[in-house]
């Protein structure tokens, strides 16, 4: 059985270096993961990356309080279709799927962190959807999606080579994975597959040498009284 608290204090800021994880094994075969935050055994709060070997499948399952998933390498396939390397998947509260694969794949994995509210099912190719400019020159984006001024955020984004970004508040906490290039802030530098978590209120900015692309996730981390 996993642990039920990794990473699970989310007034803390995190840093993984997830290329240098373990994998471990999952409940069925051919299906690892390495896991970067969760509350709770099996059925999980959680955020994790999950490698699905060539040929393996996953059991049919019910996502009570929804998933999104974002394929990283490879194709990831279920009974609504294929899913190659970009594509962004959000599964709402209530649906059900039988994940498996034909090549193998990696994804980034969010388990029950949607509200019941939440009845859309989203299907994005990110490698060829439009970003569009940001506010700093040499910064665009790709909404994946958007809750309002009280929910998440999901983004894509693309730092040019050479790009600071002015330092930010973060109110309601954000989520950075790393996909290719490189990232600095005030804290350090990091390199491709580095999971950030900055906590609500936090501030920070960004920049890059070589140029980045990056998943982020932010307002789901507000304190709660």
């Amino acid at each position: 059985m996993p642990n039920d608290l990794i990473n699970a204090d989310f007034s803390r800021r995190i840093v993984i270096a997830t290329d240098e994880m373990p994998w471990s094994p999952s409940p069925l075969p051919g299906v690892e993961r390495r896991m970067l935050d969760r509350i709770g055994g099996e059925v999980a709060r959680a955020t994790s990356l999950v490698r699905y070997a060539p040929g393996s499948a996953f059991s049919p399952h019910l996502h009570e309080l929804g998933e999104g998933f974002l394929v990283l390498d490879g194709i990831f396939s279920d009974e609504h279709g294929d899913y190659p390397a970009g594509t962004y998947v959000r599964n709402p509260p209530g649906s059900r799927h039988t994940p498996r694969t034909g090549p193998g794949c990696t994804i980034l994995v969010k388990l029950r962190q949607m509200t019941p509210a939440e009845q859309r099912r989203t299907v994005i190719d990110t490698k060829r959807a439009r970003f569009e400019p940001r506010e700093s020159a040499g910064h665009t984006q790709l909404v994946l999606h958007d809750a309002g001024a009280e929910g998440e955020l999901v983004t894509m984004e693309w730092l040019d080579a050479g790009i600071s970004l002015a330092e930010t508040d973060c109110p309601g906490g954000e989520e950075i994975l790393l996909l290719s290039g490189d990232l600095a802030d005030e804290h350090g530098e990091y390199g491709s597959g580095t999971w950030i978590r900055n906590p609500a209120g936090h501030r920070r900015g960004l920049r890059s040498k070589g140029g980045a692309l990056f998943w982020a996730k932010r307002g789901h981390l507000r304190a709660t009284s």
